[in-house]
């Protein structure tokens, strides 16, 4: 263990040290010990969304380092040489507690994934989404059921582009931990796609469009899924993203990621989404025909 200090040191030849005011300890271990082994693979699954807790007792004089890596269920996956499980459950069970086992010295910590972010609708906007959202270090889906625009050149940054074949299988690795923005400027899709993801309760639901037309989305989720206005409209966000001002696909961009953002951090309030009343009264102002696609009979003869 070494000691790094951040504090201003008036003695030294060049003062413009970091000046924070703070000490951090920092544990050197070798790299060609299962220790360190297990850590980098706990550091790998967490990556790929898996959940991992690590224990490290720190050295002593007359011990040691020694570690445990658990699951997200708890279960134990690695314990150091001549560290018993139940004795590693134990201590994960004093850490959680901040109950005090002895006077060993120990670091305690949890391991999540990146945040996930569903991007469904593969349209110009979305790049900037996707774009930011990976600068955030989030692990970014892009879908699309139009296969001219679900291609993976069309997102550079994203970790997974596919093609929307039916919601149902597409949507399934959804998770309630996730974040999804539905934006693919086709009411057909947003439909079909609102329907079939308001049952899996996702985190976030973000949908683009005017009050409006999510509204008519909303009513028809309802009529088809049974349940009320007032639930749906709780797990929506529409309009999607803070209202942080500015126009185009940047700036819209820049909302939702932050409202993401806040929702993910729990300091998401006063949201400006629809109520029951406001989709009672954009429903009575008029159908969704003008949303839909409409075909034009061509007289040829």
């Amino acid at each position: 263990m070494e000691r790094y200090s951040t504090l201003f040191d008036d003695s030294a030849e060049v003062p413009f040290g970091l000046g924070c005011g703070g000490a951090i300890d920092v544990l050197f271990e070798p790299a060609e010990t299962p220790e360190c082994r297990a850590l980098m693979e706990a550091l790998e699954n967490t990556l790929r969304g898996h959940e991992r807790t690590i224990l490290t007792f720190l050295p002593a004089k007359e011990r040691k380092m020694a570690r445990a890596v658990f699951d997200g269920r708890g279960d134990v996956l690695f314990v150091s040489k001549g560290w018993s499980e139940s004795s590693a459950q134990y201590a994960r069970k004093c850490a959680v507690h901040s109950l005090e086992p002895s006077q060993d010295k120990f670091f305690f910590e949890q391991l999540v994934g990146p945040p996930r972010l569903f991007v469904l609708g593969a349209g110009d906007d979305a790049k900037p989404l996707v774009s930011m959202a990976a600068l955030m270090g989030w692990s970014v889906t892009v879908m699309d059921g139009r296969a001219q625009l679900a291609k993976a050149e069309r997102f550079p940054s994203a970790q997974h582009v596919s093609v929307i074949r039916t919601p149902s299988d597409s949507l399934r690795e959804i998770q309630s931990d996730d974040a999804v923005v539905i934006m693919t400027h086709s009411y057909e899709q947003d439909r079909e796609l609102l329907a079939s993801l308001l049952p899996r309760r996702p985190k976030y639901l973000g949908v683009l469009g005017a009050r409006h037309r999510s509204s008519l989305l909303i009513a028809e989720a309802v009529a088809r899924l049974g349940c009320s206005v007032e639930g749906c409209c709780e797990q929506i966000s529409a309009p999607v993203g803070l209202d942080l001002g500015g126009e185009g696909p940047d700036a819209i961009a820049l909302a939702v990621i932050a409202e993401i953002q806040a929702c993910h951090a729990g300091r998401l309030k006063n949201v400006r989404s629809l109520s029951a009343e406001d989709v009672a009264r954009h429903v009575l102002e008029g159908g969704a025909s003008r949303y839909l696609r409409t075909y034009c009979a061509r007289d040829v003869s």
